[in-house]
This record gives structure tokens, sequence and C-alpha cells, in this order.
């Protein structure tokens, strides 16, 4: 554990440490605005009164946003050197150290020099608000963990630096910093957000007009189902048809279970079965079998699973590890005394004459569990191959 983690909760005088509260400024790119409104908000606070800093700050070489921090306190960054560059990562000692009622963070999906004390930004965050104080940071919605799979869809990337649904939902509050599409390519063109030469190069990719209007209803939905689930009224103007007839509290409560296998689908499933619990408000399961007979099989698929489970753990989902020979029974007999109202399923990928021999696990589950809906989720990558 690294020093600047606090080993407990407790104030000197033995009374408890109330943890800092977080505000996210979520956007859908680049260049919506998102640091120059929380700098904007920070400057109003210090007028307040408010004991605030400036943790980490990039400016991207952008004046207006730049001169945002005029005023603020700035905590001195520290230096990490990798591969004979130097780098400034925020220094979360020095955080600490200095402890401000408020600290403002810019962009919570970064990824930390290796060496560092944590791999992630927001993990730096969590320390912070561990000791109490309150954080105000920003991130695009392409940095979602749950929907990873979807922007690799709308954008054809694969976003590597992803925050954990869960830190989302502990926000006390969530700001979406919106312009349209129109606006940010304007901003674009006329080299605000990038130089010319990168900035022509995101306009033939990432910046295209199709791809950012996707990414803004994303963010839009998104903050609308943050609100929603917070009970605060809605400040956009969208269409809610597919969540405003959602009673707040159901009758019978949702309990998914995700089948989990060694193939590399199960990280999508994994994904997938995150986001359907969070938009139903449902608890959530992870559960892989392990046949007695292949206790001590290949390691690759050892490692796998291990992967596989680490990361449902990470998401803040419920793991089981199940042993036994009927990868099927097991599953099915779990979801009965478990009450699982859904079971999400890799689809199986077998030579089409297994069909006839019903001896596929999967298949097994999907003709067996009758009285419990089986989602066969496909994955799209490999649908053409």
């Amino acid at each position: 554990m690294s020093s600047s983690t606090p080993s407990s909760n407790i104030n000197r005088d033995g009374t408890a440490i109330q943890r800092g509260r977080l505000h996210l400024y979520l956007g859908y790119a680049a260049g919506v605005g998102k640091t120059y409104r929380m700098l904007e908000d920070a400057q109003q606070l210090q007028r307040d009164g408010k004991d605030i800093a400036i943790g980490y700050f990039e400016p991207h070489g952008r004046r207006d946003t730049m001169a945002k921090t005029l005023g603020l306190e700035i905590i001195p960054t520290r230096s990490s050197v990798h591969g004979g560059a130097e780098f400034q990562e925020m220094d979360t000692d020095g955080i600490l150290k200095r402890h401000p009622a408020i600290c403002v963070v810019d962009e919570l999906a970064h990824t930390n020099v290796p060496g560092s004390p944590r791999s992630k930004r927001w993990e730096d965050v969590q320390v912070l608000l561990d000791a109490g104080i309150d954080v105000m940071t920003n991130m695009n919605i392409q940095h979602l963990e749950s929907l990873n799979d979807h922007i690799f869809r709308i954008t054809g990337v694969r976003v590597r630096e992803t925050v954990p649904d869960w830190l989302i939902k502990s926000a006390t509050e969530v700001i979406m910093v919106d312009a349209t599409t129109g606006a940010l390519l304007n901003r674009l063109k006329r080299g605000v957000i990038y130089a010319p030469d990168k900035a022509q190069r995101a306009i033939e990719n990432f910046f295209k007009e199709s791809t950012l209007a996707a990414l803004r209803e994303l963010a839009l939905r998104q903050t609308a189902h943050e609100l929603e689930v917070r009970d605060v009224p809605l400040t956009h103007d969208l269409d809610q048809s597919s969540t405003s007839d959602a009673a707040p509290h159901h009758e019978h409560r949702d309990r998914i279970l995700i089948c989990l296998t060694s193939g590399p689908s199960t990280a999508m499933l994994i994904r997938r079965g995150r986001r359907m619990a969070d938009y139903l408000d449902a608890d959530c399961f992870a559960v892989w079998v392990s046949p007695r007979a292949r206790k001590n099989g290949p390691p690759d698929g050892r490692d796998a699973i291990e992967k596989h489970l680490n990361f449902a753990r990470n998401l803040h989902i419920e793991t089981r590890i199940l042993e036994g020979d009927s990868v099927s029974d097991l599953i099915l007999d779990f979801a009965h005394r478990n009450q699982i109202t859904q079971i999400l399923v890799s689809r199986p990928r077998i030579p089409r004459w297994r069909y006839f021999r019903n001896s596929d696990p999967i298949l097994q589950i999907v003709q067996r569990g009758t009285d419990i809906r089986i989602i066969v989720v496909a994955d799209r990558k490999q649908r053409f191959k």
C-alpha cells in the first residue's frame, strides 16, 4: 500500500472522516468545454470563500482555459522519468499534505506513468475522497468502462483508458458540458482545440460529424440516466421514452448472472451485464464453473478466467466459482437458488454438428432454462469471420 493511501478513515481525535464528494463534469469529446466550465465553477467557489486548490491541470495550449486558472492555487506536480523521458504527474501526497477542502483534478481517465504509486488517476482521486477532500474532475463519455464495446462500434477506436461505472455512480453531481456538433467542429477548424495539422487528422477520423452526433446522444442519455437515478429534475429536453415509464422500485428485483468462459468475448459480456444491472437497478453475479477434470488444465485458460474474474470485481460485480462436471447443471442450480431472473451467455462458437448432439453447455442452458430469461450475446467482431 502506498504511503499516500489513508490507513483508516479516523481523524486524530478519534472522529470518523467524512468521505469527500465527487463532482463530475462529463462531455462527449475534447473541446466541448469541460475543463473551462470546471475552472469557472472553481473561481466562483473561491470567491465564495471556499478553500480550493488545483491538484492537476492539463492546459493543452488552450489560452482561454489557461486564463481560468489565474488566481487559483496550483499544487505542484511531481516529476517521473520513464523511457528516458520526464513526465509530470499529480502529486497525491502533496495534495494530502496541503489538504484543501476542494481539489480540482483534470482528466480523470488518465493513466499514470509506470512506477507511480497507483496506475490510474481515478485511483488517486479515490485516495483524496477517502481523506475527506471534495473533488471536481472531468472525463468524456467514451472513457466509461461499460460503454467500451459500444464506443468501438461507433468510432472504430478501442479506448484503452477507462473509468469504472461504480465510480461515476458514486458521484454527488454529474454535470453535462454540452456543445452542438457544429460548434465543436467550428472550434476545431479555428485551432481552438488542436494545432492545424492535428485538427485536420481529427476531422478525418474521430471528429467526423456522424461520430460526434452519436457520442453526444450517448452522453446526453447517460447524464439523463444519472439524474433520474438521483431523482434530480432533468435540465435537457430529450427523449426519455426508454426509461421514463420505469418505476423507481421494482416489486421483484432483477438479478443478473453472467456466465464466464475463458474466451475473449467474456470481457464484452461482463461490460454488457454491468450496464444492464445499472439500468435495471439489479444485483449482478459473474459465475465460472471449474470442471473437476480440468482443474490442472492448460495455464492459458486459467489465466484468462482469472483476468475476467478480476475485471468483474473491478466493476463491483459479485463473483462465484463453482466446481463440478456439468456446467449447465451448476449454472441453472445456482440461478434457481439465488432467484436469478436473467442469464447472459456468449454465443457459442461451435461446429454446426454439435447443435444436434446438444453437447455444448451454453446450448444446454438455453434449452433447459425455460423459466429464466436467457440472453445470448454475439461478439460482433467475430460476426463475419
